[in-house]
């Protein structure tokens, strides 16, 4: 893995051992979102990359629903820590 990636992991898993917490993979999602919207502003056309983009914020949107299903203070907490929007 990447070191970005990891450094990712290590700062939102929940125990040791942890790579797929919702947390973790929220955060994972939020970073891919943020490399690709960058990549369409200047690739315009690129539409399998959009489709790709989209699927990722739906993903990401489904496991914040979860999150705040589960765990509301999980969910309030990954949500200020990322800076979203809800």
């Amino acid at each position: 893995m990447s070191a970005a990636k990891l450094a990712l992991i290590e700062q939102f898993r929940v125990h040791t051992k942890d790579t797929g917490s919702p947390e973790v993979q929220i955060a994972l999602l939020s970073e891919r979102i943020s490399y690709l919207t960058t990549h369409l502003k200047s690739h315009a056309k690129d539409h399998a990359s959009r489709r790709g983009l989209i699927m990722m914020v739906n993903k990401r949107r489904r496991l914040l629903d979860y999150l705040n299903r589960r765990d509301p203070d999980r969910y309030r907490e990954i949500v200020e820590r990322l800076s979203l929007r809800k």
